[in-house]
Protein backbone atom coordinates (compact mmCIF):
# COMPACT_ATOMS: atom_id res chain seq x y z
CA UNK A 1 0.00 0.00 0.00
CA UNK A 2 1.24 3.80 -0.92
CA UNK A 3 2.50 5.89 2.14
CA UNK A 4 -0.23 8.51 1.83
CA UNK A 5 -2.93 5.65 0.59
CA UNK A 6 -1.97 4.47 4.17
CA UNK A 7 -2.47 7.39 6.03
CA UNK A 8 -6.21 8.13 4.15
CA UNK A 9 -6.76 5.05 5.45
CA UNK A 10 -5.61 5.85 8.96
CA UNK A 11 -6.80 9.08 8.92
CA UNK A 12 -10.73 7.24 8.11
CA UNK A 13 -9.71 4.27 10.54
CA UNK A 14 -9.47 6.68 13.22
CA UNK A 15 -12.77 8.96 12.53
CA UNK A 16 -14.50 5.35 12.81
CA UNK A 17 -12.99 4.86 15.92
CA UNK A 18 -13.81 8.51 17.61
CA UNK A 19 -17.33 8.42 16.61
CA UNK A 20 -18.28 4.60 17.29
CA UNK A 21 -16.90 5.41 20.56
CA UNK A 22 -18.86 8.61 21.23
CA UNK A 23 -22.21 8.49 23.41
CA UNK A 24 -23.82 11.81 22.23
CA UNK A 25 -25.73 13.79 24.61
CA UNK A 26 -28.60 15.60 23.78
CA UNK A 27 -27.52 18.34 25.50
CA UNK A 28 -24.15 18.37 23.78
CA UNK A 29 -22.93 21.31 21.75
CA UNK A 30 -20.54 20.28 18.97
CA UNK A 31 -18.60 22.10 16.24
CA UNK A 32 -18.55 20.66 12.80
CA UNK A 33 -18.43 22.07 8.97
CA UNK A 34 -21.36 20.81 8.01
CA UNK A 35 -24.74 19.12 9.43
CA UNK A 36 -27.46 17.49 6.72
CA UNK A 37 -30.29 17.02 9.24
CA UNK A 38 -33.89 15.89 8.25
CA UNK A 39 -32.18 13.42 5.73
CA UNK A 40 -33.35 10.64 4.14
CA UNK A 41 -30.10 8.09 3.95
CA UNK A 42 -29.57 5.22 0.69
CA UNK A 43 -27.18 3.15 1.80
CA UNK A 44 -25.82 -0.78 1.69
CA UNK A 45 -24.46 -1.22 5.09
CA UNK A 46 -26.01 -4.31 6.07
CA UNK A 47 -25.54 -5.85 2.62
CA UNK A 48 -28.71 -4.83 0.95
CA UNK A 49 -30.23 -1.80 0.41
CA UNK A 50 -31.42 0.37 3.37
CA UNK A 51 -33.97 3.34 3.67
CA UNK A 52 -32.99 5.31 6.77
CA UNK A 53 -35.84 8.40 7.45
CA UNK A 54 -35.23 11.25 9.54
CA UNK A 55 -31.34 11.26 9.96
CA UNK A 56 -28.77 13.61 10.72
CA UNK A 57 -25.84 13.42 8.92
CA UNK A 58 -22.36 15.38 10.34
CA UNK A 59 -19.18 16.68 8.33
CA UNK A 60 -15.74 17.81 9.57
CA UNK A 61 -12.57 17.47 7.83
CA UNK A 62 -13.45 15.93 4.51
CA UNK A 63 -15.23 12.56 6.20
CA UNK A 64 -18.34 11.80 7.65
CA UNK A 65 -17.38 12.04 11.17
CA UNK A 66 -20.99 10.67 12.62
CA UNK A 67 -24.83 9.60 11.48
CA UNK A 68 -27.66 9.72 13.84
CA UNK A 69 -30.81 9.54 14.16
CA UNK A 70 -32.35 13.20 14.48
CA UNK A 71 -33.84 12.60 18.06
CA UNK A 72 -30.07 11.10 18.78
CA UNK A 73 -28.38 14.34 17.17
CA UNK A 74 -26.20 16.31 19.26
CA UNK A 75 -26.59 20.37 19.59
CA UNK A 76 -24.05 22.29 17.09
CA UNK A 77 -22.58 25.89 17.51
CA UNK A 78 -23.08 28.79 15.47
CA UNK A 79 -20.10 28.03 13.80
CA UNK A 80 -21.43 24.70 12.26
CA UNK A 81 -23.25 25.15 8.69
CA UNK A 82 -26.75 23.62 8.90
CA UNK A 83 -28.48 22.59 5.59
CA UNK A 84 -32.41 21.32 5.99
CA UNK A 85 -32.91 18.47 3.49
CA UNK A 86 -36.45 17.43 5.44
CA UNK A 87 -38.22 15.59 2.20
CA UNK A 88 -34.82 14.81 0.34
CA UNK A 89 -32.34 11.77 0.41
CA UNK A 90 -28.86 11.23 0.32
CA UNK A 91 -26.71 8.56 -2.35
CA UNK A 92 -23.28 8.08 -1.35
CA UNK A 93 -21.10 9.92 -4.28
CA UNK A 94 -20.85 7.97 -7.25
CA UNK A 95 -18.00 5.85 -8.94
CA UNK A 96 -16.31 6.37 -12.41
CA UNK A 97 -14.51 3.10 -12.82
CA UNK A 98 -13.40 3.55 -16.29
CA UNK A 99 -12.93 7.33 -17.25
CA UNK A 100 -10.23 9.38 -18.39
CA UNK A 101 -8.96 12.56 -17.18
CA UNK A 102 -7.63 15.15 -19.61
CA UNK A 103 -4.10 16.42 -19.34
CA UNK A 104 -3.31 19.56 -16.79
CA UNK A 105 -1.64 21.57 -19.40
CA UNK A 106 -2.42 23.11 -23.06
CA UNK A 107 -2.44 19.60 -25.46
CA UNK A 108 -3.84 19.83 -29.02
CA UNK A 109 -6.65 22.01 -29.53
CA UNK A 110 -8.22 21.92 -26.27
CA UNK A 111 -8.03 24.36 -24.17
CA UNK A 112 -5.39 24.69 -21.11
CA UNK A 113 -9.20 24.99 -18.80
CA UNK A 114 -10.36 21.62 -20.68
CA UNK A 115 -9.25 19.40 -17.60
CA UNK A 116 -10.74 21.51 -14.88
CA UNK A 117 -13.77 21.92 -16.74
CA UNK A 118 -14.43 17.90 -17.27
CA UNK A 119 -13.64 17.20 -13.54
CA UNK A 120 -15.94 20.01 -12.32
CA UNK A 121 -18.64 18.25 -14.52
CA UNK A 122 -17.76 14.52 -12.98
CA UNK A 123 -18.57 16.49 -9.51
CA UNK A 124 -21.47 18.53 -10.51
CA UNK A 125 -23.32 15.13 -11.79
CA UNK A 126 -22.55 13.29 -8.48
CA UNK A 127 -19.54 11.41 -9.68
CA UNK A 128 -17.02 11.78 -6.44
CA UNK A 129 -14.28 9.22 -7.19
CA UNK A 130 -12.48 8.59 -10.92
CA UNK A 131 -10.38 5.67 -11.82
CA UNK A 132 -8.58 7.25 -14.41
CA UNK A 133 -7.21 4.72 -17.75
CA UNK A 134 -5.18 6.77 -19.29
CA UNK A 135 -2.45 8.42 -17.98
CA UNK A 136 -1.03 11.89 -19.29
CA UNK A 137 1.80 14.22 -18.65
CA UNK A 138 1.07 16.31 -15.52
CA UNK A 139 -1.71 14.12 -14.37
CA UNK A 140 -0.12 13.11 -11.51
CA UNK A 141 -0.37 16.68 -10.69
CA UNK A 142 -4.07 17.20 -10.61
CA UNK A 143 -4.29 14.12 -8.82
CA UNK A 144 -1.94 16.16 -5.83
CA UNK A 145 -3.89 19.29 -6.51
CA UNK A 146 -7.05 18.40 -5.63
CA UNK A 147 -6.31 15.88 -2.83
CA UNK A 148 -4.92 19.60 -1.50
CA UNK A 149 -7.67 21.60 -2.25
CA UNK A 150 -6.25 23.89 -5.36
CA UNK A 151 -8.29 22.39 -7.59
CA UNK A 152 -11.97 21.30 -7.24
CA UNK A 153 -12.50 17.61 -9.02
CA UNK A 154 -13.12 14.05 -7.64
CA UNK A 155 -10.56 12.18 -5.56
CA UNK A 156 -8.28 10.29 -8.38
CA UNK A 157 -6.47 7.01 -9.30
CA UNK A 158 -5.17 6.97 -12.35
CA UNK A 159 -3.54 4.65 -14.49
CA UNK A 160 -0.15 5.60 -16.03
CA UNK A 161 0.14 5.85 -20.13
CA UNK A 162 -0.80 2.65 -21.32
CA UNK A 163 0.96 -0.71 -21.98
CA UNK A 164 -0.34 -1.43 -25.52
CA UNK A 165 1.08 -3.08 -28.99
CA UNK A 166 2.08 0.90 -29.74
CA UNK A 167 4.25 1.32 -26.73
CA UNK A 168 5.51 -1.79 -25.94
CA UNK A 169 8.28 -3.59 -27.97
CA UNK A 170 10.03 -5.89 -26.32
CA UNK A 171 9.78 -7.74 -22.64
CA UNK A 172 12.98 -5.57 -20.95
CA UNK A 173 10.84 -2.73 -22.23
CA UNK A 174 7.58 -3.73 -20.28
CA UNK A 175 9.30 -4.75 -17.63
CA UNK A 176 11.17 -1.58 -16.71
CA UNK A 177 7.81 0.45 -17.53
CA UNK A 178 6.16 -1.22 -14.48
CA UNK A 179 8.54 -0.16 -12.37
CA UNK A 180 9.21 3.25 -13.58
CA UNK A 181 5.28 3.53 -13.62
CA UNK A 182 5.41 2.59 -9.78
CA UNK A 183 8.31 4.31 -8.57
CA UNK A 184 6.60 7.97 -10.38
CA UNK A 185 3.33 6.91 -8.06
CA UNK A 186 0.62 5.77 -10.44
CA UNK A 187 -1.74 3.64 -8.61
CA UNK A 188 -2.32 0.74 -11.54
CA UNK A 189 -1.55 -0.28 -14.99
CA UNK A 190 -3.35 0.40 -18.07
CA UNK A 191 -3.87 -2.44 -20.50
CA UNK A 192 -4.78 -1.73 -24.32
CA UNK A 193 -4.52 -4.15 -27.33
CA UNK A 194 -1.99 -5.57 -28.76
CA UNK A 195 0.40 -6.92 -26.70
CA UNK A 196 1.74 -10.24 -27.17
CA UNK A 197 1.03 -13.24 -24.85
CA UNK A 198 4.93 -12.69 -23.74
CA UNK A 199 4.90 -9.28 -22.83
CA UNK A 200 1.42 -9.28 -21.39
CA UNK A 201 3.10 -12.11 -19.26
CA UNK A 202 6.21 -9.99 -18.08
CA UNK A 203 4.13 -7.22 -17.17
CA UNK A 204 1.56 -9.47 -15.06
CA UNK A 205 3.96 -10.70 -13.60
CA UNK A 206 6.60 -7.25 -12.60
CA UNK A 207 3.10 -6.04 -11.70
CA UNK A 208 2.57 -8.43 -8.93
CA UNK A 209 5.91 -8.12 -7.53
CA UNK A 210 5.50 -4.56 -7.37
CA UNK A 211 2.61 -4.41 -6.21
CA UNK A 212 0.50 -3.01 -9.14
CA UNK A 213 -2.62 -3.71 -10.06
CA UNK A 214 -3.29 -3.88 -13.98
CA UNK A 215 -6.74 -3.48 -15.38
CA UNK A 216 -8.68 -3.02 -18.85
CA UNK A 217 -8.68 -4.51 -22.08
CA UNK A 218 -7.72 -8.21 -23.03
CA UNK A 219 -5.01 -8.54 -25.87
CA UNK A 220 -6.22 -11.15 -28.69
CA UNK A 221 -2.90 -12.36 -28.69
CA UNK A 222 -3.62 -13.29 -24.82
CA UNK A 223 -7.20 -14.08 -24.34
CA UNK A 224 -10.15 -13.62 -21.51
CA UNK A 225 -8.84 -16.83 -19.67
CA UNK A 226 -5.32 -16.00 -19.50
CA UNK A 227 -5.94 -12.56 -18.38
CA UNK A 228 -7.97 -13.96 -15.50
CA UNK A 229 -5.68 -16.39 -14.64
CA UNK A 230 -2.84 -13.74 -14.24
CA UNK A 231 -4.33 -11.93 -11.90
CA UNK A 232 -6.21 -8.88 -14.10
CA UNK A 233 -7.79 -6.49 -11.72
CA UNK A 234 -10.93 -5.49 -13.99
CA UNK A 235 -11.94 -6.81 -17.24
CA UNK A 236 -13.07 -3.32 -18.95
CA UNK A 237 -15.64 -3.09 -21.46
CA UNK A 238 -16.82 -6.77 -20.74
CA UNK A 239 -13.46 -6.68 -23.47
CA UNK A 240 -12.56 -10.86 -24.88
CA UNK A 241 -15.87 -11.95 -23.43
CA UNK A 242 -17.53 -12.78 -26.75
CA UNK A 243 -14.39 -13.59 -28.23
CA UNK A 244 -13.56 -16.40 -26.59
CA UNK A 245 -16.59 -18.07 -27.29
CA UNK A 246 -17.17 -16.64 -30.86
CA UNK A 247 -19.92 -15.12 -30.37
CA UNK A 248 -19.27 -11.74 -32.06
CA UNK A 249 -21.83 -12.22 -35.50
CA UNK A 250 -24.06 -14.82 -34.02
CA UNK A 251 -26.71 -15.54 -30.75
CA UNK A 252 -24.45 -16.16 -27.49
CA UNK A 253 -25.66 -19.54 -26.09
CA UNK A 254 -26.66 -20.40 -22.69
CA UNK A 255 -24.12 -22.69 -21.86
CA UNK A 256 -21.50 -20.10 -23.32
CA UNK A 257 -23.04 -17.57 -21.06
CA UNK A 258 -22.39 -20.27 -18.38
CA UNK A 259 -19.04 -20.61 -18.91
CA UNK A 260 -18.00 -17.35 -18.98
CA UNK A 261 -20.23 -16.65 -15.59
CA UNK A 262 -18.21 -19.13 -14.10
CA UNK A 263 -14.67 -18.65 -15.08
CA UNK A 264 -15.31 -15.13 -13.88
CA UNK A 265 -16.84 -16.31 -10.50
CA UNK A 266 -13.56 -18.71 -10.46
CA UNK A 267 -10.97 -16.24 -10.83
CA UNK A 268 -12.56 -13.48 -9.00
CA UNK A 269 -12.21 -10.76 -11.78
CA UNK A 270 -14.40 -7.77 -11.44
CA UNK A 271 -15.83 -6.34 -14.57
CA UNK A 272 -16.53 -2.96 -15.76
CA UNK A 273 -19.03 -3.07 -18.52
CA UNK A 274 -19.63 0.47 -19.97
CA UNK A 275 -22.13 -0.52 -22.20
CA UNK A 276 -23.37 2.56 -23.22
CA UNK A 277 -19.87 4.10 -24.95
CA UNK A 278 -19.39 0.62 -26.26
CA UNK A 279 -22.74 0.26 -28.05
CA UNK A 280 -22.12 3.67 -29.56
CA UNK A 281 -18.14 2.43 -30.70
CA UNK A 282 -19.48 -0.75 -32.62
CA UNK A 283 -22.25 1.02 -34.26
CA UNK A 284 -25.53 -0.12 -32.37
CA UNK A 285 -26.92 3.63 -31.09
CA UNK A 286 -28.65 5.58 -33.56
CA UNK A 287 -26.45 8.67 -34.78
CA UNK A 288 -29.52 11.06 -34.07
CA UNK A 289 -30.28 10.44 -30.69
CA UNK A 290 -26.75 10.82 -29.73
CA UNK A 291 -26.37 14.31 -31.41
CA UNK A 292 -29.31 15.35 -29.64
CA UNK A 293 -27.93 14.60 -26.12
CA UNK A 294 -27.89 18.41 -24.80
CA UNK A 295 -24.21 17.68 -22.54
CA UNK A 296 -22.32 17.81 -25.83
CA UNK A 297 -22.58 21.27 -26.02
CA UNK A 298 -20.51 21.22 -22.44
CA UNK A 299 -16.83 19.87 -24.57
CA UNK A 300 -14.21 22.12 -26.85
CA UNK A 301 -16.01 22.19 -30.40
CA UNK A 302 -12.82 20.16 -31.51
CA UNK A 303 -13.94 17.41 -29.17
CA UNK A 304 -17.75 17.78 -29.95
CA UNK A 305 -16.87 17.85 -33.83
CA UNK A 306 -15.35 14.49 -33.75
CA UNK A 307 -17.70 12.70 -32.24
CA UNK A 308 -20.27 14.49 -34.24
CA UNK A 309 -18.19 13.24 -36.95
CA UNK A 310 -17.32 9.89 -35.84
CA UNK A 311 -19.42 7.75 -38.26
CA UNK A 312 -17.72 9.05 -41.22
CA UNK A 313 -14.35 7.98 -39.60
CA UNK A 314 -15.43 5.42 -37.00
CA UNK A 315 -13.01 3.38 -35.31
CA UNK A 316 -11.72 -0.42 -35.49
CA UNK A 317 -14.49 -1.20 -33.06
CA UNK A 318 -17.05 0.00 -35.71
CA UNK A 319 -18.90 -2.92 -37.61
CA UNK A 320 -22.50 -2.07 -38.66
CA UNK A 321 -23.19 -6.08 -39.43
CA UNK A 322 -22.30 -7.43 -36.22
CA UNK A 323 -23.16 -4.04 -34.08
CA UNK A 324 -26.69 -5.27 -33.18
CA UNK A 325 -25.71 -8.92 -32.13
CA UNK A 326 -22.49 -7.86 -30.18
CA UNK A 327 -24.91 -5.53 -28.20
CA UNK A 328 -27.56 -8.13 -27.92
CA UNK A 329 -24.85 -10.43 -26.31
CA UNK A 330 -23.38 -8.05 -24.94
CA UNK A 331 -26.65 -7.15 -22.78
CA UNK A 332 -27.12 -11.01 -21.95
CA UNK A 333 -23.84 -11.53 -21.08
CA UNK A 334 -24.19 -8.41 -18.41
CA UNK A 335 -27.53 -10.12 -17.67
CA UNK A 336 -26.06 -13.60 -16.68
CA UNK A 337 -22.49 -12.29 -15.07
CA UNK A 338 -25.09 -10.13 -12.44
CA UNK A 339 -27.35 -12.91 -11.90
CA UNK A 340 -24.70 -15.25 -11.80
CA UNK A 341 -23.62 -13.20 -8.96
CA UNK A 342 -19.91 -11.64 -10.98
CA UNK A 343 -18.65 -8.78 -9.29
CA UNK A 344 -20.12 -5.41 -11.34
CA UNK A 345 -18.38 -1.87 -11.04
CA UNK A 346 -19.97 1.36 -12.98
CA UNK A 347 -17.92 2.66 -15.39
CA UNK A 348 -18.92 4.80 -18.71
CA UNK A 349 -15.34 5.66 -20.22
CA UNK A 350 -16.23 9.27 -20.20
CA UNK A 351 -15.19 11.60 -21.72
CA UNK A 352 -15.12 9.78 -25.38
CA UNK A 353 -17.72 9.51 -27.93
CA UNK A 354 -20.69 11.51 -26.81
CA UNK A 355 -19.95 10.31 -23.74
CA UNK A 356 -19.44 14.09 -21.69
CA UNK A 357 -18.34 13.18 -17.84
CA UNK A 358 -21.06 12.49 -15.43
CA UNK A 359 -24.17 12.85 -17.72
CA UNK A 360 -23.05 9.55 -18.79
CA UNK A 361 -23.87 7.96 -15.70
CA UNK A 362 -27.56 8.56 -17.16
CA UNK A 363 -26.82 6.86 -20.07
CA UNK A 364 -25.15 4.13 -18.63
CA UNK A 365 -27.61 3.21 -16.14
CA UNK A 366 -29.94 3.05 -18.52
CA UNK A 367 -28.32 0.27 -20.50
CA UNK A 368 -27.63 -1.36 -17.14
CA UNK A 369 -31.23 -1.14 -16.28
CA UNK A 370 -32.39 -3.02 -20.17
CA UNK A 371 -30.21 -5.69 -19.21
CA UNK A 372 -32.19 -6.93 -16.18
CA UNK A 373 -30.30 -5.20 -13.15
CA UNK A 374 -32.11 -4.07 -10.21
CA UNK A 375 -31.98 0.06 -9.47
CA UNK A 376 -30.43 -0.95 -6.31
CA UNK A 377 -27.52 -3.61 -8.10
CA UNK A 378 -26.94 -0.23 -10.27
CA UNK A 379 -26.43 2.12 -7.60
CA UNK A 380 -24.44 -0.59 -5.73
CA UNK A 381 -21.59 -1.07 -8.70
CA UNK A 382 -21.06 2.37 -8.50
CA UNK A 383 -20.60 3.29 -4.49
CA UNK A 384 -19.89 0.41 -2.12
CA UNK A 385 -18.65 -1.90 -5.14
CA UNK A 386 -15.87 1.05 -5.90
CA UNK A 387 -15.26 1.50 -2.29
CA UNK A 388 -14.92 -2.41 -1.67
CA UNK A 389 -12.48 -2.16 -4.76
CA UNK A 390 -10.24 0.30 -3.09
CA UNK A 391 -10.35 -0.80 0.60
CA UNK A 392 -7.09 -0.94 1.10
CA UNK A 393 -5.92 2.25 0.22
CA UNK A 394 -9.27 4.41 0.98
CA UNK A 395 -12.43 4.50 2.78
CA UNK A 396 -15.75 5.74 1.11
CA UNK A 397 -18.69 4.27 -0.87
CA UNK A 398 -21.42 4.47 2.16
CA UNK A 399 -22.81 6.41 4.12
CA UNK A 400 -20.89 5.70 7.56
CA UNK A 401 -18.39 7.27 10.08
CA UNK A 402 -15.05 7.63 8.65
CA UNK A 403 -15.96 7.74 5.49
CA UNK A 404 -15.03 10.67 2.57
CA UNK A 405 -17.69 13.12 2.52
CA UNK A 406 -19.02 12.19 -1.12
CA UNK A 407 -22.20 12.06 -1.18
CA UNK A 408 -25.17 13.30 -3.47
CA UNK A 409 -28.30 15.18 -1.92
CA UNK A 410 -31.37 14.00 -4.15
CA UNK A 411 -35.13 14.99 -4.48
CA UNK A 412 -36.28 11.63 -4.69
CA UNK A 413 -35.46 8.09 -3.58
CA UNK A 414 -33.03 6.99 -6.52
CA UNK A 415 -34.06 3.36 -5.92
CA UNK A 416 -37.15 4.40 -7.23
CA UNK A 417 -36.62 7.39 -9.85
CA UNK A 418 -33.52 7.15 -11.42
CA UNK A 419 -34.33 10.10 -13.09
CA UNK A 420 -33.60 12.37 -9.99
CA UNK A 421 -30.23 12.14 -10.41
CA UNK A 422 -30.22 14.08 -13.54
CA UNK A 423 -30.94 17.02 -11.10
CA UNK A 424 -29.39 16.78 -7.97
CA UNK A 425 -30.20 18.89 -5.22
CA UNK A 426 -26.23 19.48 -4.29
CA UNK A 427 -23.20 17.67 -3.99
CA UNK A 428 -20.85 17.02 -0.96
CA UNK A 429 -17.25 16.28 -2.56
CA UNK A 430 -14.36 15.59 0.46
CA UNK A 431 -16.02 17.50 2.62
CA UNK A 432 -17.04 20.65 0.18
CA UNK A 433 -20.32 21.81 -0.48
CA UNK A 434 -21.92 22.37 -4.08
CA UNK A 435 -25.44 24.00 -4.21
CA UNK A 436 -27.82 23.51 -6.99
CA UNK A 437 -27.33 27.29 -7.64
CA UNK A 438 -23.32 26.70 -7.47
CA UNK A 439 -23.40 23.57 -10.01
CA UNK A 440 -25.90 25.28 -12.51
CA UNK A 441 -23.95 28.74 -12.55
CA UNK A 442 -20.71 26.88 -13.45
CA UNK A 443 -22.38 24.60 -15.80
CA UNK A 444 -23.65 27.49 -17.98
CA UNK A 445 -20.30 28.71 -17.51
CA UNK A 446 -18.55 26.08 -18.94
CA UNK A 447 -21.39 26.17 -21.66
CA UNK A 448 -20.37 29.74 -22.74
CA UNK A 449 -17.17 29.10 -23.13
CA UNK A 450 -17.50 25.92 -25.78
CA UNK A 451 -19.94 27.93 -27.23
CA UNK A 452 -19.61 28.16 -31.45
Amino acid sequence: MKLTHLLAATVAALFLSACNNAEPQNNETRSADYVIKNVTLVDWLKGEPNVSEQQTLVVNDGYISGVFANAEAPAFDDNTQVIDAEGKYVLPGMAEMHGHVPPATDFGDFPKRYADDMLFLYVANGVTTVRGMLGYPHQLQLKSDIESGKRQGPTLYLAGPSFSGNTIESVEQVTKRVIAQRDEGWDLLKVHPGLTLEEYEAMASTARQAGMDFAGHVPADVGLKRAMEAGQRTIDHLDGYLAYVDAMNREITQDELDLLVSMTLEKDVAVVPTQALWKTLIGAADPDKLKDYPEIQLVPKAVREGWLNYYDNPSSYFNKEQAQVQQENRQKLLHALHEGGAEIIFGTDAPQLFSVPGYSIHHEIQLMSEAGIPMADILRSATVAAGDYFADEDTFGRIAAGHRADFILLKDNPLENADTLRENQGVMVRGQWLSREAIDKKVEEIRAAYAD
